[in-house]
């Protein structure tokens, strides 16, 4: 669709993610368009239309969505008549001087979504927005401490909360946003359309550092069932759970957040992109992952991190650590996926984390991360 007919009117951002209601309402509140107007437009109802405005007028109480607003009103009623052509404005918008590379498609905010909502399913986790910063971040309480998990641009927390993904029940200086049901909803959404989309699921996971063999079928359905439900809590979350013929913790909390710090990382450096095959080469220095687009240091020092970890832990270490603690693998996959003998996996992972641990520990303030 354009937005043909409409004075000064330039093809060029796509908002299709914008819900409608949303448009409707600054429809009417930015471009003065009467609920009754807004309704023949629509061919709907006018207490439709109001209860639209009055929705999302009381959702500007959230600080992310009253943002998210803030941004779009000046794009979508930028010229008189706006509001006339409500169903192309939705498609189509102006493009604004403060717009970037980073501008937000739905395909981006799909992407983003998927990786963000996943973490926020996990017990404890919350997405944190501080107003004077341009990121938010998703951390995670859990008996080791609190660790970052996610980080996200944003734009992408704004149009989350503009869609009612998530919500804050008390907002503040630093505001936490959980998951709502209509985000879990999202969220199982995209993962089907993920899996859907994706070629050949089950080859890519048994490429994964080599594996050219194809997978069971029994393996992929479990992959499969793994992606469409989600994942509560990280395979080391529940392996820090069982406990030693002495009663101890199998994996001691300073272990843990060694693995988190990886974890964190891999996030922080856009990692979860870059093909499982490709990895391979990544370790043994043939190649490097895809740079950060847009480039940022913090991105770029992130993969430096993850790169330096994992090859400082060399082979079958680096396996083990890479596939559950950034690819959240579980252990019994991890040891059909590698060949091992059965719960030989979770000594190597220990022995793995506690190399982990030292190599943090050398790296000192250097590593960049919280302790």
């Amino acid at each position: 669709m354009s937005m043909a007919g409409v004075p000064g009117s330039t093809p060029g951002k796509d908002l299709s993610w914008v819900p409608m209601a949303a448009i409707t309402y600054l429809a009417h509140t930015e471009g003065g368009t009467s609920i009754r107007a807004l309704a023949r437009k629509l061919g709907c109802h006018a207490s439709t239309v109001s209860r639209q405005v009055r929705a999302f007028e009381a959702l500007r109480d959230d600080h992310l969505v009253d943002e998210a607003l803030r941004r779009l009103g000046p794009q979508v009623m930028s010229q008189p008549g706006a509001g006339s052509c409500l169903k192309e404005t939705r498609m189509t918008m102006l493009p604004t001087p403060a717009e970037t590379a980073t501008t937000l498609t739905e395909s981006r905010l799909n992407r983003e979504a998927l990786r963000v909502l996943r973490r926020l399913c996990e017990k404890g986790a919350v997405l944190a927005v501080a107003s004077e910063m341009d990121k938010a971040v998703v951390v995670r309480e859990t008996e080791a401490g609190q660790n970052r998990t996610a980080v996200v641009d944003r734009d992408v927390a704004e149009a989350m909360a503009l869609k009612c993904w998530i919500s804050c029940d008390t907002p503040g200086r630093v505001s936490r946003y959980a998951i709502t049901s209509a985000g879990r909803s999202a969220l199982g959404q995209l993962m089907a359309r993920a899996e859907n989309s994706a070629q050949g699921f089950a080859e890519s996971q048994a490429a994964f550092l080599g594996q050219d063999a194809p997978l069971p079928e029994d393996d992929a359905a479990e992959g499969r069932r793994r992606l469409r439900h989600g994942i509560g809590e990280s395979p080391l979350i529940l392996l820090s759970r069982r406990r030693d013929r002495d009663g101890s913790r199998f994996l001691a909390p300073d272990l843990v957040r060694a693995g988190e710090r990886l974890r964190e990382d891999f996030e922080m450096g856009h990692l979860g992109d870059t093909p499982r095959t490709d990895w391979t080469d990544i370790l043994t220095g043939k190649t490097q992952p895809a740079p950060v687009a847009p480039p940022a240091a913090s991105a770029q020092a992130a993969q430096a991190r993850v790169l330096g970890a994992l090859r400082d832990l060399g082979p079958g270490l680096a396996d083990v650590a890479l596939r559950c603690c950034c690819f959240l693998e579980g252990l019994e996959t991890t040891e059909k996926k590698l060949g091992w003998s059965a719960r030989s996996g979770k000594i190597v992972l220990r022995i793995a984390l506690q190399r982990l641990k030292r190599h943090y520990a050398e790296l000192g303030d250097s590593a960049g991360l919280m302790g």
